[in-house]
């Protein structure tokens, strides 16, 4: 016998038993590979393979299982090795995955399942692409698969149909708590196949207290298996970062609850702007008026994954104008790109970030003769928004942005854009002020520099007046103030500008 056969033999041997299959299927400990100095799974990782094995004995409806946990516990390692179990221990096993973001699914957990693939014992026995695990052998790749597929609330039936009668069926969902409820909805449709072995199983940070992945905690508590996972006590997570957190957030804010205990917020919220108040601002015809200051708002790269972007904008119109985005660009090549800008369009103002790099384009810029405002996103809010008490400049230009979106703002439709906002999360600090979550620590937790919506929010850096408009026919020309009295950003006709303060 082959040793290709004698593990197609253990596979099925294995089909019950997923804690066993993850002892089996990969070199723990084994000298020479990514494992030498690892033994086995976290604990928590080990209870919940443990449930689920002994539950399969006697299985006879959907198992759910629901973990809520603090970042870097090894979830993404988790649903690696359920997707390799679920789809190599029973022929024909079909599933789907998704995840908060397109992001995150392909970059972070299709990346993760990818790495464990090429550890895997059997991983001849299976092929993985951008967007799906499925078997080798021609004849079975359309039925023997599991599909990454992000999700959307303008085609939930794209997860529809999802049967496997007599088989089984995996459903996998990573970050949960912003995987909007009609998805979830769907998804339960696959769960009513009967004699079919179907697994459930959701995971993430607990972001939010309302919705279906809260609801595993209340409303449909009898139906899911539950799991806390702290991260002060897994094996896998940073615990130079966890006391670094501890100590700029305190162990009782929101932002250590979620990221660190794996508690539910306080606060109703911790996302600034709503997915749908994104998506209307996707999907909402163009309006601007050509009196309305033209606004550059530029987000400067400052390490190598990141990305430099110029944001233009007109009143409520951020779309007409394509944003113009580059990468590995000296000081001096970005800062000629945005000076072309400057002579092509003629904005009314430009904001330019001015942290890290951005100091020296700043200083370029103006050397080549172009009127250009540096912003640092640190310093002390100019305004109070509608009243509310915000902790910096980011925080400040932000809630305008949030703002402006609920009054009928346009943007891009491009999904770039939208990870990037639905990415901007704040907690209140002891100030009660809002304060986002820090760039530092976004990508501390997984998520990429915001670096698109960064050059958005820019825009809102400052009340600007426009130097030229048509009025009843004729051209009145006016003297370029950026702070004038008379100063809108886009604002709703009539509304006040708040005072200017220096600091």
């Amino acid at each position: 016998m082959s040793w290709e056969s004698e593990v197609i033999d253990l596979m099925a041997e294995l089909k019950d038993r997923p804690l066993d299959f993850v002892y089996a299927a990969f070199p723990w400990g084994e000298p020479g590979t990514a494992l030498a100095e690892m033994t086995g799974p976290d604990t928590w990782q080990i209870a919940v393979l443990s449930d689920l094995q002994e539950g399969l004995i006697n299985m006879d409806e959907a198992w759910r299982i629901a973990v809520r946990s603090g970042h870097g516990v090894g979830k993404s390692a988790f649903f690696s090795w359920l997707i390799l179990w679920g789809i190599s221990t029973l022929e024909d096993t079909r599933g789907r995955v998704t995840a908060n973001t397109k992001e995150q699914l392909m970059r972070v957990l299709w990346g993760e399942l990818s790495k464990w693939h090429q550890l895997f014992i059997g991983k001849f026995m299976f092929k993985v692409s951008a967007t799906a695990i499925f078997s080798s052998d021609p004849a079975h790749e359309k039925t023997w698969r599991i599909d990454a597929i992000p999700w959307s609330e303008e085609n939930p039936e794209a997860f529809a149909g999802l049967h496997n009668y007599g088989k089984r069926i995996m459903i996998l969902c990573d970050e949960a708590s912003a995987i909007a409820d009609v998805i979830w909805e769907v998804l339960d449709g696959a769960t009513t196949d009967a004699n079919t072995q179907i697994i459930w199983a959701v995971a993430g940070n607990p972001t939010r207290n309302s919705g279906r992945f809260r609801d595993c905690w209340d409303r449909f508590s009898g139906l899911w298996h539950h799991y806390v996972v702290d991260a002060r006590t897994s094996a896998f997570s940073n615990k130079k970062q966890i006391a670094a957190w501890a100590e700029a957030w305190g162990e009782d804010s929101d932002f250590f609850r979620i990221r660190v205990r794996g508690e539910f917020p306080n606060a109703a919220t911790t996302q600034l702007i709503p997915v749908e108040t994104i998506r209307a601002g996707q999907m909402l015809e163009v309006q601007s008026q050509p009196w309305e200051p033209l606004i550059l708002g530029v987000d400067i790269a400052r390490f190598g994954n990141n990305e430099s972007v110029a944001q233009f904008r007109r009143g409520r119109d951020a779309r007409s104008m394509p944003p113009a985005r580059w990468r590995g660009l000296s000081v001096v090549e970005t800062a000629t790109r945005i000076a072309d800008m400057i002579k092509t369009h003629s904005p009314d103002a430009v904001f330019l970030d001015e942290g890290g790099v951005g100091g020296g384009v700043v200083d370029v810029v103006r050397s080549l003769g172009h009127k250009v405002i540096a912003v640092n996103f640190g310093i002390p809010a100019s305004t109070r928004p509608e009243g509310t008490l915000v902790a910096n400049k980011r925080a400040e230009m932000y809630v305008l942005l949030r703002d402006w979106l609920r009054e009928g703002g346009r943007i891009s439709a491009h999904e770039d854009l939208y990870s990037d906002l639905v990415s901007i999360e704040y907690h209140y600090n002891k100030k009660q002020e809002i304060q986002l979550v820090s760039k530092e620590d976004m990508r501390s937790i997984g998520k990429k520099s915001p670096d698109w919506a960064d050059a958005l929010a820019l825009t809102f850096a400052y009340p600007v007046s426009a130097q030229a408009w048509r009025q009843r026919g004729r051209e009145v020309e006016a003297e370029y103030d950026p702070f004038g009295e008379d100063a809108f950003a886009g604002r709703s006709p009539g509304r006040q500008v708040p005072e200017r303060r220096l600091h």
